[in-house]
């Protein structure tokens, strides 16, 4: 029997075993680069219904997706074993192990006074703990780990080896007196504590505690990367996070210590709570209550909250020690990718953290904290950042008929890449915004180790059209360096394939509407694209890029100052609205502002169709947001003063703006925001607009499937983060069109390289 899925690191070959002498049946299992491999000697009648059994009971972390029982020459064993793992090349399905959440068990053996485990902040199991962050190679065992260094202890190792142990074959296995150890630094002085203070585990907890309970800034490091902690009901803890980060207004994610607490200061629904028990437990945003203990400046003009649950066993014992929520934030300055190896944690992060409590288990894949939402009224999940928990590969079985080994190297923002081989699919965690240089460094290591693991060669590879983009430029190089082709592949394009391919969408018989909507990507005609309308037409005989046709957009409107225009709103709101209503701008420029922009817009020849920029002009003139300090401030304060009005009054969608000069095939930025500049200067309330611009979006949604006919819609591109969009599209749609939104994958630039995967 071979069996390929998430079948490694999940407790799977002691579970084959246990149930084989349930069965009384003599073989043998192991690893190896297809997944897992049992052998056994008997019937096929009996086997045929092992296999079933097996099926029906894997472990809860396991995933067989795909399964194949073969016979074999006679061979007679004496007796059931676990026996070495098989080298060899990755073949066929085998998915790499995502790291799991600590499992309820461990927490319990965690505060048990009677436990061996009592306060040992590395416990794990086979159904918990590192997996994805910590693995050199496959297949999955501990010398393929960076657990290899740490030598069981004859405890542990008569747990590993007993087959009624709940610990039997864990390859993560240890404890206090073979595993891993704390390390405390005091970093603003640059100094260091000797490593006799290694094994105290109890001394370093207690000045962690100590340091947070006194408003300082504490760095962790955490099972993807360093963690940076900090009282969150402390504002000038908070405060000076901030200042030290260089992250000015940017919400910060809070650790609660249980649900329980969570749930006295904010409403969370059950998608929420199951989310946070889950094992991937992701940091997921909630609503606050009115009255809550968290520092204003956690989330500064926003009424959503990203929280989270402690994942790991060292979180766990300091949020359960401290008692109240903590700040935590990606250790790292504001920009940059999370800091994951030690000695840059001590030269880095020692301007921004007062202490660092550090371990010596190494991280090879290091990650973020994954980010997940719920919309409001239909509980529709978003994934708003793909990382740690979710990490892993995607069954490509019918999605892609070509027998290279391709790599696709995404956009620029929200970086990932995708290496696809036979049935295996892998696309990485989330990387960062590729303008930065130790981002594109991070980018380069990962794709180098997951080649490098999967031990495969590429030899097809794609890219974002754009030629200014570093994975482009880095794509380029790879194709060049094996002497293969580079596919250009357009942006939205590939946001639109991504969202058909995970649906498994690709052939489908019937035509479907793609909505892709997001910020900016460089269209086929040289302007910036982000507000597209396509069509995927059946046609077996042509590729899936070949079906898929561009039929309508945004009207284009002036793209100003270049990236400057992402930063400030106020510039899209300039660009649609002078001189028409230049007296609802005359505030946000200063005359010699005015005059220069001006002349830009006489001489302007990019254009852009952006919905993204199309949000930023109006949380512009509602909300007086005319510059921000990260990407997404504008439209995010502009969903929430939306919701709002929905939230008193339910979710309407009579009220609209019905644009007079409506043609689907190019719908017009200017005289929608026009209709709005009209509504500011009735003096109708900012929340009734807000709402008003929301429905009027999906109404010109609804304009284009009565156009074309269609009944299915696919949604894609940055804007469908927006939850009350999502919930608005459900609301008027949703009862006459099959909707399809991303649910593995966020619908931002990290699905790109994905659809550029199953177009290659």
């Amino acid at each position: 029997m071979r069996l390929t899925g998430i079948v490694q690191g999940v407790g799977f070959r002691p579970f084959v075993y246990q149930l084989a002498h349930e069965w009384g049946l003599t073989g043998t299992v192991s690893n190896g680069p297809e997944g897992v491999k049992v052998v056994l000697t008997t019937d096929q009648t009996t086997a045929n219904r092992f296999l079933e059994t097996l099926l029906a009971n894997t472990p809860p972390q396991a995933l067989v997706e795909k399964y194949e029982l073969e016979s074999l020459p006679f061979c007679s064993f004496q007796t059931f074993k676990i026996i070495k793992s098989q080298a060899g090349k990755l073949t066929n399905g085998l998915k790499l192990t995502p790291d799991f959440a600590m499992c309820s068990s461990c927490r319990a053996e965690l505060h048990d006074p009677q436990n061996r485990r009592f306060r040992y902040p590395f416990i794990t199991c086979t159904q918990c703990g590192p997996r994805y962050s910590i693995q050199r190679a496959v297949p999955y065992d501990r010398a393929q780990t960076t657990m290899q260094v740490f030598e069981m202890c004859p405890a542990c190792l008569d747990e590993y080896n007993d087959p009624n142990h709940r610990r039997f074959y864990s390859q993560t296995n240890s404890c206090p007196t073979c595993g891993i150890q704390l390390g405390w630094y005091t970093c603003r002085q640059a100094t260091a504590y000797s490593s006799s203070f290694l094994h105290d585990t109890h001394w370093i907890l207690d000045r962690a505690h100590r340091a947070l309970k006194a408003g300082k800034i504490v760095a962790v490091k955490g099972i993807g990367g360093y963690l940076l902690l900090c009282d969150a009901t402390n504002e000038s803890a908070v405060a000076t996070l901030r200042e030290r980060k260089h992250r000015p207004t940017k919400p910060f994610a809070v650790l609660y210590p249980t649900l329980d607490v969570l749930q006295r200061e904010a409403t969370v629904s059950v998608q929420e709570s199951d989310a946070l028990l889950s094992s991937v437990a992701p940091i997921v945003l909630v609503r606050p209550h009115t009255t809550t203990s968290i520092a204003p400046s956690v989330n500064p003009g926003l009424t959503h909250l990203g929280v989270m649950l402690p994942y790991a066993p060292l979180l766990e014992l300091i949020a359960h020690d401290f008692g109240k929520p903590l700040v935590a934030t990606s250790g790292n300055r504001s920009g940059s990718p999370i800091i994951f190896k030690d000695a840059d944690a001590l030269t880095e992060l020692s301007q921004v953290a007062d202490f660092i409590l550090t371990h010596n288990r190494e991280i090879v894949l290091p990650q973020d904290d994954s980010v997940l939402r719920f919309s409001s009224f239909y509980a529709k999940q978003i994934v708003l950042r793909r990382s740690r928990g979710l990490t892993g590969s995607v069954n490509a079985n019918g999605l892609t008929s070509t027998t290279s080994i391709q790599l696709s190297f995404g956009a620029s923002q929200k970086s990932t890449f995708t290496l696809l081989a036979a049935d295996n699919l892998h696309t990485s965690q989330y990387l960062g915004d590729l303008e930065d240089w130790e981002t594109q460094t991070h980018f380069k290591h990962t794709l180098q180790h997951l080649v490098k693991v999967f031990d495969v060669e590429p030899n097809r590879f794609s890219a974002d059209a754009h030629q200014g983009y570093f994975s482009t430029q880095l794509a380029h190089e790879w194709a060049k360096a094996t002497k293969s082709t580079l596919q250009k592949i357009q942006h939205h394009v590939a946001h639109f394939a991504a969202v058909l391919a995970e649906h498994r969408l690709t052939s489908s018989p019937e035509p479907i509407a793609g909505v892709v909507w997001d910020g900016t990507g460089l269209g086929s005609d040289g302007h910036s694209w982000g507000g597209e309308f396509f069509l995927y037409f059946p046609n077996p005989s042509r590729s899936l890029g070949e079906n898929i046709e561009r039929i309508a957009h945004f009207e284009y409107f002036d793209s100003l100052a270049g990236d400057k225009m992402a930063l400030e709103p106020r510039l899209s709101a300039f660009s649609l609205l002078f001189p028409e209503k230049e007296e609802l701008l005359n505030n946000k420029f200063s005359e010699k502002e005015s005059n220069f922009y001006a002349k830009l817009l006489a001489k302007n020849t990019l254009k852009t169709s952006s919905v993204g920029r199309l949000f930023d002009a109006v949380a512009s003139l509602l909300i007086g947001i005319d510059k921000t300090s990260y990407e997404g401030e504008a439209a995010l304060q502009l969903e929430e003063l939306a919701e709002r009005y929905f939230l008193k009054h339910g979710l309407l969608v009579t009220q609209y703006y019905s644009l007079k000069n409506f043609n689907y095939r190019f719908i017009s930025s200017k005289e929608l925001l026009e209709a709005i500049a009209e509504d500011i200067l009735m003096g109708v309330p900012a929340d009734e607009i807000a709402a008003k611009f929301h429905v009027t979006l999906v109404k010109i949604i609804e304009k284009f499937t009565q156009e074309t006919g269609v009944q299915k819609v696919a949604f894609s591109g940055g804007v469908f983060q927006n939850a009350l969009l999502v919930d608005l599209c459900i609301a008027v749609l949703g009862d006459t069109h099959e909707l399809f939104f991303h649910q593995q994958f966020s619908p931002n630039d990290e699905c790109i390289s994905f659809g550029q995967a199953v177009l290659n």
